[in-house]
């Protein structure tokens, strides 16, 4: 099967997978390790998986959790699960036990493949009496048919504002998202993708592996990112791309390893996701590493991508997650009404790559779309030429003597500093102006930064008004999965 630039992939995952088998060739490497992978061994492990299910009776498009680190059994029993019709449903590992155990009941998953090193997680969080699957299985089990329009992955939102939402893809969504990766990053069979993001987030999921599949390329995989290990891993692992997020992009950089001759003489790019990127940053990598960043942006719910930047020699806007692929973006008003472009609005999606529904919760997926465009939550503006403008988050706006401040805005005020790693304003409830700005920051090793000289740097940036009343320090900001820093905990983990 060939990828086509002007039509979203045909077919299911398992057409495409048995089309790489067939095709022969290598899917993925493993650094840490030195293992090899072919997609002919990858189709004859998910076919193996999917046999073992389906002799249990596993109904179609019923829930298989998939409790694993990155690697390749967790690869194995993905494809596996969705090779034999089922729903994978990735479970997050950073997520806790109360949310693991959420999982598992609100997927009403019978079975799981367990990776060894999660056998102590899965047993702290299994309080609905799930039975463990190995790999392992037989050739004989006759599979269920498959079609496009099946579910094929369950994954859940991060859940910080309320309980996690359980997102359905279907084979179909699955695949284009891959393929708009594929297509805004010119991906062919000769690229291979550097993956150190986890499997059971969208961005790991569907950039890299799906994007890998879709392009014919191949991956090279590591268990977790390591900003020591880095460079080294994707030298060995001959990548020519890698998808990261801000937060691995400012911990490289002020890392003390680089990449070498040999390294960048792979790389083609490297791509940013999840959160926004700081401008500075952005250009302080560039500079010293000379690998070029094109940032991204993507939700779990458009299985990853939605909007890049074109590669070079394109024209690239910092400070844009660029334009959209494989989907039409627009920028809506609270009625719906696309805003005239320079007009702060809504983003809003419409594409082959959107989710079919939230799990059992109909009241949220109907309010999610409407009419036919998918509401992101994302406010922006776009400009003439088409590139995004991401503003802020509506849940994440800091709403201080009824003015609206864009915690963004903010927190590139601090990252312009060098001596920032992380950074992330929030919102305070405050007595005279509803809410107030604070900051919760890490600095780089040795620094001796004040909180005085950080806010001095907001007002210089940004004004008295939008500068916070405090900056507090951390050893690390909180993450979810992905690496994103989680806003909204701010508040609740710094005592006021």
């Amino acid at each position: 099967m060939k990828l086509e630039r002007d039509a979203p992939p045909a077919g299911t995952v398992r057409d495409w997978l048995d089309a790489r088998a067939d095709a022969g060739g290598t899917a993925i490497v493993f650094p840490d390790n030195g293992d090899v992978l072919t997609w002919s061994e990858l189709r004859g492990a998910a076919h193996g998986f999917a046999a073992a299910l389906t002799s249990k009776e596993v109904k179609k498009g019923e829930s298989v959790a998939i409790v694993a680190p990155n690697g390749k059994a967790a690869v194995s029993a993905f494809y596996g699960a969705v090779y034999g019709g089922f729903r994978a449903t990735m479970i997050n590992l950073a997520a806790g036990r109360n949310a693991i155990s959420y999982a598992l009941e609100h997927s009403e998953a019978r079975f799981a493949f367990v990776h060894e090193s999660c056998a102590d997680l899965f047993a702290q969080s299994n309080l609905t009496g799930v039975t463990s699957v190995a790999l392992a299985g037989s050739d004989q089990a006759d599979l269920h048919a498959v079609m496009p329009q099946d579910h094929a992955l369950l994954m859940y939102t991060s859940g910080t504002t309320g309980r996690p939402k359980g997102v359905v893809h279907t084979h179909a969504s699955l695949l284009a998202g891959g393929w708009t990766t594929a297509i805004a990053h010119n991906l062919t069979d000769a690229d291979r993708g550097f993956c150190v993001l986890p499997v059971y987030h969208i961005n790991g999921l569907c950039v890299t592996v799906m994007g890998s599949l879709v392009s014919g390329g191949s991956l090279a995989m590591v268990s977790k990112f390591s900003a020591s290990r880095f460079w080294e891993q994707a030298e060995a692992g001959e990548a020519t791309w890698f998808s990261v997020v801000p937060t691995i992009i400012s911990h490289l950089l002020h890392g003390t390893t680089e990449p070498t001759a040999a390294c960048k003489a792979w790389l083609r790019f490297g791509r940013s996701a999840s959160s926004a990127l700081a401008v500075e940053t952005h250009a302080a990598f560039e500079k010293r590493f000379a690998v070029p960043i094109i940032e991204t942006m993507g939700l779990t719910e458009t299985a990853a991508q939605i909007l890049s930047n074109p590669l070079p020699p394109g024209p690239r806007k910092i400070g844009s997650p660029g334009i959209a692929f494989g989907c039409d973006v627009a920028i809506q008003g609270p009625d719906g009404a696309e805003v005239a472009r320079g007009t702060e609005g809504e983003i809003v999606v419409r594409g082959p790559n959107t989710l079919l529904e939230y799990l059992k919760n109909p009241k949220a997926t109907s309010a999610t779309f409407r009419e036919g465009w998918l509401r992101t939550g994302d406010l922006a503006q776009m400009d003439e030429d088409g590139y995004v403008f991401v503003t802020g988050r509506l849940k994440e706006l800091i709403i201080k003597g009824g003015e609206n401040i864009a915690p963004r805005e903010i927190d590139e005020a601090l990252y312009s500093h060098p001596d920032v790693v992380e950074a992330a304003a929030f919102a305070r409830p405050c007595g005279s102006y509803g809410e107030r700005v604070e900051a919760a920051v890490r600095l780089c090793d040795g620094s001796r930064l004040s909180a005085e000289a950080l806010i001095d740097l907001c007002r210089e940036r940004v004004g008295a008004f939008k500068s916070p009343d405090a900056v507090h320090f951390m050893a690390e900001l909180p993450k979810g999965p992905s690496g994103k820093i989680q806003r909204l905990k701010l508040a609740e983990l710094i005592p006021a």
